[in-house]
């Protein structure tokens, strides 16, 4: 790839904008107040009131000038779409001169979809130092495992010293634990350097709790009409909401174009009502697809409605999103492992092969059918006219891992076995994998929910998680209640920080080169062949309650052919297989085509004289 030296600045309509070395422009939407003043400094400066609710002035600050908005000469606030902060979200906001990195990745077009690997990791507790720039020691690793997509957790400036990300208050600004904007661009540019693509998850759904201030000066953000888990919903589709999807939007551009990124995971759009048409989901999609048009950019939903309609596609390009986070498929994986039954794993325990096939077959393993768990209330759309292509499959992400009380992962919850059989599934199944930081190698280190509020709001959240779980029969007893780790905690931080030194161990190693193996395999004779990968082309087929037949036909004619036993017995073939071995858990045993599956078996096969066909 040739490697060329060029700037990179998103402009927006709002925020601290650099005309020249010396001269910034200062834009401030606060609609329900009279007067705002720039604060730099010692100056306070009146800002002119134009139409529309608009603050703006022009004035010398360059690039490193700490700043902050007083609202009608009373509270001073950091600007909410500040480029970098000075200190944590209540302090004062920094200047930000873009074009001060300059990118040496010019000639980088990114990666078609179907090559996507995605490796999900938190930027705090990833590497012992918790920064973007440790990350980059990191890549030659991943790249070489397999990956070809790091997906960062969400990075927006939060309240505190630790935080998931979804707290974030400032979506403009790195969080400056992890490191400056700066920095965050030397690892984009790293990547892209060793071909690989990086994601970030973005949320666009609520602010955090603490440190959001847009009340203060512009309410309209917010509506009562509709309700999030969190709160007051996001004003997408009410009075005065223009700016507020703008904000949104630009957000998701200014990512894309100021950071090169290749592609954003929108955080639970479930939770995001927009009665408009379009609604907030579409418009961004189609501003990202007008702008972007030289290089691969993707867009990933986590979406708990299976609206398939968001994934529809036009002709070769996506008309919105590429692709959507597959629970469905994560919660079948996960019973058959564990046999849990409690909570939406309810809803996959009767019936979980069949669950797991429809999954890899055609999409969404509730597609309008009524779920058990949301009280019989109907779930999903079709997708079976979708390719494989449009769904993520996970066996652990940050939710279904640190949204247990305690943070286990599936190595402390099933056999090896097991794991070792759907990680063959999820690895060369056609629908692009996810791996969880740590997961390769078996991981067994909890990855915790925690976070770092003032006092109050901390104790709140503390009683507020261990009174979630009290509907578990396992956490009924106060005292077991009071054993969930405190998410205020810092030692529940720690817990959460990935142990490396276990990658290393024998059982570590041996995980590690069977996920090295199946991506190898993946890249090899999988992915070349999911290039207009045809829609309504894979069926699937349960057999003797625990065995699992799939088939797909690939963009190039070759039927792909998964036989699987997900249980423990022995257990005949359901009928003669065709085609080459590609990989198998019991070399010689599994591999009879039409003999005895051993239990946890999983045999792939490629049948290329279907495409000569």
């Amino acid at each position: 790839m040739e490697m060329n030296r060029c700037r990179r600045r998103h402009t927006m309509p709002f925020g601290a904008t650099l005309l020249d070395e010396q001269l910034c422009r200062f834009r401030l939407w606060a609609p329900a107040v009279q007067r705002v003043d720039l604060c730099l400094g010692e100056h306070q400066l009146p800002m002119e009131r134009g139409d529309e609710g608009w603050f703006m002035i022009e004035t010398t600050a360059p690039a490193g000038s700490a700043y902050r908005y007083r609202i009608d000469g009373g509270l001073q606030v950091p600007d909410p779409a500040a480029r970098a902060q000075a200190e944590d979200v209540h302090g004062p906001s920094l200047v930000v001169d873009p074009h001060g990195w300059l990118w040496s990745d010019e000639g980088w077009r990114g990666r078609p979809w179907e090559e996507t690997v995605v490796y999900e990791l938190h930027v705090g507790t990833f590497t012992p130092q918790g920064t973007f720039s440790a990350i980059i020691e990191r890549l030659d690793y991943l790249k070489e495992l397999g990956i070809t997509a790091l997906e960062l957790m969400p990075v927006s400036d939060f309240p505190g010293r630790r935080n998931w990300g979804y707290d974030g208050v400032l979506p403009f600004a790195p969080d400056r634990r992890y490191g400056t904007p700066d920095d965050l661009k030397a690892l984009v540019e790293a990547a892209h350097a060793r071909d690989l693509m990086v994601f970030l998850d973005v949320v666009y759904n609520h602010f955090g709790p603490e440190g959001n201030y847009l009340n203060e000066y512009a309410p309209n953000f917010f509506t009562d009409r509709h309700h999030t888990p969190w709160g007051s919903a996001i004003n997408f589709d009410g009075a005065n909401a223009f700016w507020v999807r703008e904000f949104f939007i630009e957000n998701a551009l200014y990512w894309l174009e100021e950071f090169h990124l290749d592609g954003l995971r929108l955080d639970a759009v479930h939770a995001i009502d927009d009665d408009s048409e379009p609604d907030i989901l579409q418009e961004l999609a189609s501003r990202v697809r007008a702008r972007f048009t030289d290089r691969h950019v993707h867009l990933v939903l986590e979406n708990d409605r299976n609206e398939s309609r968001y994934l529809e596609r036009g002709g070769k390009r996506p008309r919105g999103f590429d692709a959507q986070w597959n629970d469905d498929a994560h919660h079948a994986f996960h019973v058959l492992c564990t046999g849990e039954d409690t909570g939406y794993y309810i809803d996959y325990a009767a019936r979980t092969p069949f669950h797991l096939g429809r999954c890899l077959a055609e999409g969404f393993a509730y597609q309008g059918e009524r779920s058990t768990y949301r009280n019989g209330a109907a779930r999903g759309e079709s997708s079976t006219h979708l390719a494989a292509t449009s769904f993520v499959n996970f066996l652990q992400n940050h939710d279904q891992v640190g949204n247990r009380a305690r943070g286990e992962r599936i190595d402390a919850l099933a056999d090896t076995e097991a794991i070792r059989a759907v990680t063959a599934i999820l690895l060369l199944a056609p629908s692009p994998p996810l791996l969880f930081m740590g997961q390769e190698w078996g991981s067994r280190n909890p990855f915790l929910f925690f976070c770092d509020f003032g006092p109050e709001l901390a104790h709140a959240v503390t009683e507020g998680r261990r009174r979630e779980f009290s509907r578990f029969p396992q956490f009924s007893d106060p005292a077991a209640r009071a054993s969930i780790p405190d998410p205020a905690a810092a030692d529940t931080y720690t817990q959460s920080r990935l142990d490396w030194a276990t990658a290393v161990t024998e059982q570590g190693q041996s995980r590690v080169a069977l996920v090295r193996q199946l991506l190898a395999l993946r890249r090899e004779q999988i992915i070349p062949r999911l290039r207009d990968l045809p829609r309504r082309k894979a069926a699937f087929t349960v057999f003797g309650k625990q065995g699992l037949q799939v088939q797909w036909r690939l963009g190039d004619g070759t039927h792909l052919i998964l036989i699987a036993n997900l249980g423990t017995r022995p257990l005949s073939a359901a009928s003669p297989l065709s085609g080459q071995l590609l990989w198998t858990t019991h070399p010689g045993r599994s591999a009879d085509r039409d003999g005895e599956l051993p239990g946890w078996s999983v045999g792939w096969f490629l049948d290329i004289s279907a495409g000569e066909a």
